[in-house]
């Protein structure tokens, strides 16, 4: 707000479209932000959409919760068998290797051949 001004919302609408901002409130049932480690979790919470000169942002207001993000990929099956081809391991070798690799299936790979070729060495 602007100190020392008393604007009703009709008023303030009228001066933020002058100023070439548009706000507009977002009926959102939840906002999940989602960190590295952690995800933001806000569960019925108040969204508003403002455009000012062509960049939207948004603002988001309520109770919200921390919760530490799972570290387990989402492994795909088409994943799986390539990992399974190009090494020829097991399945469950395969998908071990993945979760490893944090879903890196470069690093899968690499890291069953590394394993296959330390046993060819003994």
């Amino acid at each position: 707000m602007i100190p020392g001004m008393n604007l009703n919302s009709r008023q303030m609408k009228q001066m933020m479209k002058k100023m070439g901002m548009e706000q507009e409130t977002l009926d959102a049932e939840q906002v999940i932000i989602k960190l590295a480690d952690k995800e933001i979790i806000f569960n019925n919470p108040e969204v508003a959409e403002v455009n000012m000169m062509g960049q939207n942002t948004f603002q988001i207001t309520g109770d919200y919760e921390i919760r530490d993000r799972e570290t387990t990929p989402d492994i795909e099956e088409e994943d799986i068998t390539t990992v399974m081809e190009q090494t020829h391991s097991s399945r469950e070798e395969a998908i071990e290797a993945i979760n490893d690799a944090n879903g890196d299936l470069a690093e899968a790979i690499l890291s069953l051949q590394s394993t296959a070729d330390d046993i060819g060495e003994e």
